[in-house]
């Protein structure tokens, strides 16, 4: 059998995930509960341990299969974009209903009265989800628990906007391997986040972005960018802002930079011999 993608299948020598029946051998497979996250964000890890590799993390409201858990760890994957690991099983909650809005700021306090004066129980980020129950003032009631203030949620039927502004806004957000949040995240989730915002679901990793036909047409290596494109190196991803010009999350400077093409191109090829892969449009 050929080796399975393990960031996206469900499967370890104990166990596996019932859709895999036919693909994999296991002597247990198990279908899985649904369950939702219930903090603001939830690591992700290689192994069930706080020490393990950060993979991704998980924001609120995302819903989940759950194939185990144990020792306070639940072995999970998320139904939005497909990634499995391990997170903390305090972190979840299956009475959560669906989500009515996202999360707009890039982190928002959440707090336990609707009084900003209160001391907030939890941070929520940008792209987490919340199911509203009520409202008191300028706060929303979340469902789980806490209040957030309505001014940096945005409805669910209100999502379609310019991702390559919301790119922007997160400028000077520190780069965080494995990161997927408004407090620190990698190349691909800024693509990611800003995205699901705009109304596009995708893939978590560059590499699943790159081969991705619903992001939109592939276009050549040399292929002169325009606003939006998706441009792929080899591990990497940025967003153009026009032909010269690209926002990226970056390790060169621990940050989400503007930075000139040319120079990110260069630094490629330095480190990798690899330039350009391609181009994806996703709006056109």
């Amino acid at each position: 059998m050929s080796q399975l993608d393990r960031r996206l299948n469900a499967s370890r020598p104990d166990l596996a995930d019932s859709r895999l029946r036919d693909i994999v051998e296991s002597p247990r497979f198990v279908e899985g509960e649904e369950s939702r996250v219930l903090t603001g964000i939830a690591d992700l890890r290689r192994a069930p341990s706080a020490t393990a590799g950060l993979d991704s993390q998980l924001l609120s409201g995302e819903a989940l299969r759950v194939f185990d858990r144990r020792d306070g760890w639940a072995w999970v994957q998320n139904e939005s974009d497909g990634y499995v690991g391990y997170c903390e099983e305090a972190a979840l909650d299956s009475a959560l209903p669906p989500a009515t809005h996202f999360v707009r700021a890039l982190h928002t306090p959440l707090f336990p009265e609707p009084d900003l004066k209160t001391p907030p129980i939890d941070w929520m980020s940008y792209g987490g989800a919340v199911a509203a129950l009520g409202e008191s003032g300028p706060f929303l009631e979340r469902a789980g628990g806490g209040w957030i203030f309505a001014g940096h949620l945005l409805a669910k039927d209100a999502v379609g906007g310019d991702f390559v502004e919301d790119a922007l806004r997160f400028v000077g957000t520190p780069y965080l391997w494995g990161g997927r949040s408004g407090i620190g995240l990698d190349c691909s989730s800024l693509v990611q986040l800003t995205l699901r915002l705009a109304g596009i679901e995708c893939r978590r990793d560059s590499d699943q972005q790159e081969a991705d036909p619903a992001l939109g047409a592939r276009l050549a290596p040399d292929s002169a960018p325009k606003r939006g494109d998706l441009i792929y190196w080899g591990g990497h991803v940025a967003i153009a802002l026009d032909g010269e010009i690209v926002v990226n999350a970056t390790g060169h400077s621990l940050n989400v930079a503007v930075e000139p093409l040319a120079a990110i191109d260069a630094r490629a090829r330095a480190e990798s011999g690899e330039g350009i892969h391609c181009l994806r449009r996703p709006f056109g």
